[in-house]
């Protein structure tokens, strides 16, 4: 249990990730603490986690409110003594998929000034409990565009890039206090919902999509939510107590060099 002992706060717990991670640190023995703007789906997490014998509490907290955040990190403290996690997740208001000369200039900073505001304020507040209990772990998650140019991403991929050099930012201003803060850069989970309602309503166009995707990594494949939960769950554990300031990579492969021009070698030629 590399979580036991540990509580985490985790925002937009409702989406399927945010659930997937909360999932994963209640496993490993965190208490978890999951918040969305919607009850009902942040409870469903949580009633998930209790069945399954781990310790989660839903409340409705709005990423983007600076009193709800503030408000709701002071009820934790109090109740569990401490915050030792902080995860954010929350939507950002994406679009995706139109050229650059296309996108209008609202679409482009929507998920930028949403993004950036709702991990400063949710990433502040954790902090202030932290540097009194001096220790802690910020984590915050990007994807591909962070790290490599990706076209037709629209303001997804300066928003990854900028939650990317937040990240860093809190972990140089914040060291000192024993806190860390770490970034996950994934390529995109198929088994996330956004993948699988899109592939339900439209699965020829998805099936060209995702193997687009898969060619341009390395590994030929995409990681799936367990994959991002997993590498969550050790990053912000002790076994992790060393690693701070940097982007933990889960793209398999994609930002080091798009690949889609090697293929799977034949037996043959790799004799």
């Amino acid at each position: 249990m590399s979580l036991h002992n540990k509580n985490a706060v985790i925002y937009g717990a409702g989406g399927s990730l945010g659930g997937a991670v909360a999932k994963a640190f209640a496993a490993a023995g965190a208490r978890v603490y999951l918040t969305g703007l919607h009850l009902e789906k942040v409870q469903k997490v949580a009633a998930e986690i209790q069945a399954s014998g781990g310790y989660g509490v839903a409340d409705e907290v709005d990423a983007l409110d600076e009193q709800a955040v503030a408000a709701h990190i002071a009820k934790v403290a109090e109740q569990a003594g401490t915050v030792d996690i902080s995860f954010n997740t929350a939507w950002n208001g994406v679009v995706q998929g139109v050229p650059l000369t296309e996108i209008s200039v609202s679409d482009f900073i929507t998920p930028v000034n949403m993004a950036l505001q709702s991990r400063f304020i949710t990433a502040v507040a954790a902090v202030k409990v932290m540097m009194q209990q001096r220790s802690g772990v910020i984590l915050n998650l990007t994807a591909t565009p962070g790290g490599t140019g990706y076209p037709y991403t629209g303001g997804f991929a300066p928003t990854c890039a900028a939650i990317e050099s937040l990240s860093r930012n809190l972990a140089a201003e914040f060291g000192a206090y024993g806190i860390r803060s770490v970034n996950i850069r994934s390529a995109g989970s198929p088994d996330s919902k956004v993948f699988a309602d899109t592939i339900a309503a439209k699965p020829e166009l998805m099936r060209s999509i995702l193997s687009t995707m898969e060619a341009d990594t390395m590994l030929k494949k995409l990681p799936g939510m367990a994959d991002i939960a997993n590498t969550a769950v050790f990053l912000v554990s002790d076994l992790a107590r060393m690693i701070t300031g940097v982007t933990i990579d889960v793209t398999c492969g994609t930002t080091e060099g798009i690949n889609y021009r090697v293929g799977m070698p034949s037996f043959n030629e790799v004799q």
